[in-house]
């Protein structure tokens, strides 16, 4: 009951990149930075461990970023020729790569850091990917002139690696989807659609994480505009409801979404977000276990796992440690009052 896990990114040590932002620069290269980036990966390995998470991942510690992570190893993208482009609805601007012609893998995409992870624990791995509506809204579109289209061709890149990674030993794949909490309308009419695409033949565990936002101040600011309740969630819970998507990762500590949109995912886990990634203030056990016991009022406790709101990756190592174990420590206590 209340398996723990994380949304996903963890901060890189100093050593491997930039700290505290979303696009880092590598502070090595060649061979070199591969070895820097394993070394990171066992690093968040083990902290994970000692916190006592239930279910681990490798922190997105090869990953400059999140989406282009996986774009770098996609044919038919031109990074040489970055362009400034407004993305998540104009919230802020970000240097993307430009889709030029039709989309392919080049090869495998994570394949070391999946397999490297899946040597290095004996705990239950999760990885990420990024979801086919956010990678569209990502990159600018050169060739396709279609949204739909385009998200179709990266689901069914994204299906290949996803099938690649369960035969690595991946117990839980999850697509991230920000963008749907922007472009709900795209989401429920075919992007949930190209989700199950992305998702089609695993027998491992599938999520979809959504959130609103890492701890940037682009996004604290655009929730500052989104006024007393978040009903974004209403909007596309009941479209993945229906889906084949098993568990939907979603913010809810010190949000404004109402908590009892969670009850619109009957029939799946719901990985509850407890710890606040847009605040240095460690969470202490108490607090994760109250959010807990009041997203039991609309989730099963078989169901319920306790999780970050989204990735730590701009925030400091030893504030993400602290959330970690808080996160862990919490879930134990809420064992407690309500097992």
């Amino acid at each position: 009951m209340f398996e723990t896990t994380l949304a996903g990114s963890l901060p890189k040590p100093a050593w491997l990149s930039e700290t505290q932002k979303l696009w880092p620069q590598w502070k090595q290269s060649g061979d070199d930075l591969l070895a820097a980036k394993r070394d990171a990966t066992l690093l968040w390995i083990k902290a994970q461990e000692d916190a006592s998470l239930d279910i681990v991942g490798d922190g997105e510690q090869s990953r400059q970023h999140f989406v282009h992570g996986f774009l770098e190893q996609v044919e038919g993208i031109d990074f040489d020729n970055k362009v400034t482009m407004g993305i998540r609805n104009n919230r802020y601007d970000a240097q993307v790569p430009q889709v030029v012609s039709a989309l392919r893998l080049k090869g495998r995409v994570h394949a070391m850091e999946a397999q490297f992870a899946r040597a290095h624990t004996k705990k239950k791995l999760k990885f990420t990917l990024p979801g086919p509506l956010t990678i569209v809204d990502t990159v600018a579109d050169r060739f396709y002139g279609d949204k739909k289209a385009m998200a179709m061709a990266f689901a069914e890149l994204l299906n290949q690696e996803a099938l690649a990674l369960q035969a690595d030993g991946v117990d839980v794949i999850q697509f991230d989807e920000p963008a749907f909490n922007v472009y709900m309308a795209e989401a429920a009419e075919w992007g949930v659609q190209a989700l199950e695409i992305a998702a089609r033949g695993l027998t491992c565990t599938t999520a979809v994480h959504i959130c609103y936002g890492y701890g940037i101040k682009a996004n604290t600011d655009w929730k500052e505009t989104l006024g007393q309740e978040w009903r974004q969630y209403e909007a596309i819970f009941p479209a993945l409801a229906r889906s084949s998507i098993q568990q939907v990762s979603l913010e809810c500590y010190h949000s404004r979404v109402p908590p009892e949109l969670m009850g619109l995912l009957a029939g799946k886990d719901v990985l509850v977000g407890v710890i606040d990634v847009a605040s240095d203030v460690i969470e202490t056990p108490e607090q994760v276990a109250d959010t807990i016991g009041r997203a039991l009022q609309w989730v099963p406790k078989q169901r319920l796992f306790p999780c970050t709101n989204c990735g730590l990756a701009p925030m400091s190592r030893e504030v993400a440690e602290k959330k970690l174990q808080a996160l862990a420590q919490g879930a134990a206590l809420a064992r407690v009052r309500y097992g």
